[in-house]
């Protein structure tokens, strides 16, 4: 299933998040980028977080990550905010690997 990315690039998008936001819809995602480290300070609802590194490959994925907790990822550089339960649901686990154009403004990759 193709995965629906909101992109969150600025200093006070990437700092806001989800918060204040309903959960995410089935196949939508929230991606925060440069990031390495996520929060969950005044969340309402627990979120999976998948940390990805420049390649796109998964680095991490956290599972349904409860409001005020914090979780990092050295070597990550973008992170995929969900609705709780999504991660495994599309299949988004560490070793797995995200289509670049998703991560990458402009033009895929030259392969």
């Amino acid at each position: 299933m193709p995965l629906t990315v909101r992109r969150a690039e600025h200093w006070f998008e990437r700092l806001r998040g989800l918060l204040g936001a309903p959960p995410p819809a089935p196949g939508n995602a929230l991606l925060i980028t440069p990031c390495a480290a996520v929060h969950t300070a005044f969340m309402r609802y627990p979120i999976d977080v998948v940390f990805v590194d420049r390649g796109g490959h998964i680095r991490k994925a956290v599972a349904a990550l409860p409001p005020w907790r914090v979780t990092i990822c050295l070597g990550a550089a973008h992170t995929l905010e969900l609705a709780a339960g999504e991660a495994h649901r599309l299949g988004l686990a560490p070793g797995t690997c995200i289509d670049a154009r998703v991560l990458h403004r402009g033009p895929p990759p030259a392969q």
